[in-house]
């Protein structure tokens, strides 16, 4: 059953303005969020504890909190529920950092969770993007990392065995790839290409999203002395992480 009192907190903070109920709603949310009424973390009641306590429809709650998820007040966790979301971290657009280092500056916990690491033959794409011919063994890696237990980046890692031969015998609960990588083959190049995509039904699973919620996807090529080293996708849940980037003007 849901906690009384945030519903009544919800239903004070509800204005009495002509606006569309969904808006209404929409706006007590933000209200009790912002002015840290609901915490960070905090679970926010079901559409259907809302639904019978405010008397309105599932349609108009389902519509706000599909809004307020998406722009960035709120997390639902597929299977879990809807929670208070913590202000959101960032990443580098215009750098290469590592994510654990991020999250540690931010004063939270990072963990990682291994999916995949071995060894695969190249389809073409993955040959081109390492500057390999297709056939040739590389090696991969499927990494989610987490932010005080919440996914909040899910890495998709294409290797050159020829740039880093002990990549698979490494452990990466102790340390990430990235500190291990910018050990044996220091970064000197490196291009990124940002997109916004929807996650595929694994990806949704892996970081613990609705179906349809969107992402930010950063492809990496990284280079050492002039070989490529890695291939890297990097999804991020759009309402948990925002990028940040810098640069100098001159007027």
């Amino acid at each position: 059953m849901a906690d009384q009192t945030v519903i009544a907190q919800l239903a004070a903070a509800m204005s009495d303005q002509p606006a569309p109920i969904y808006q209404r709603v929409k706006q007590a949310i933000i209200s009790q969020v912002t002015e840290g009424v609901w915490k960070a973390n905090q679970r926010v009641p079901s559409e259907s504890e809302l639904v019978n306590e405010l008397g309105v429809s599932r349609m108009t709650i389902n519509r706000a909190l599909r809004e307020l998820t998406s722009e960035g007040y709120l997390i639902r966790m597929q299977g879990v529920g809807t929670f208070v979301a913590e202000m959101k971290g960032y990443t580098a657009m215009l750098e290469v950092h590592n994510i654990a280092e991020e999250i540690a500056q931010r004063g939270h916990r990072h963990s990682s969770k291994i999916l995949l690491l071995h060894e695969l033959k190249a389809e073409p794409e993955q040959a081109e993007g390492l500057g390999l011919v297709s056939g040739q063994i590389i090696y991969h890696s499927l990494i989610v990392h987490y932010e005080n237990e919440l996914p909040v980046q899910l890495e998709d890692r294409l290797v050159n065995p020829f740039m880093v031969p002990d990549y698979l015998n490494q452990d990466y609960h102790s340390q990430t790839p990235y500190t291990y990588l910018m050990r044996v083959a220091p970064l000197t190049a490196g291009e990124h290409i940002v997109e916004a995509v929807l996650p595929d039904r694994h990806q949704c699973q892996y970081l613990s999203l609705d179906e349809h919620e969107p992402c930010l996807l950063i492809r990496r090529q990284t280079w050492s002395d002039a070989k490529i080293v890695t291939y890297a996708k990097l999804l991020y849940p759009g309402s948990r992480y925002k990028l940040l980037g810098r640069f100098k003007g001159h007027g």
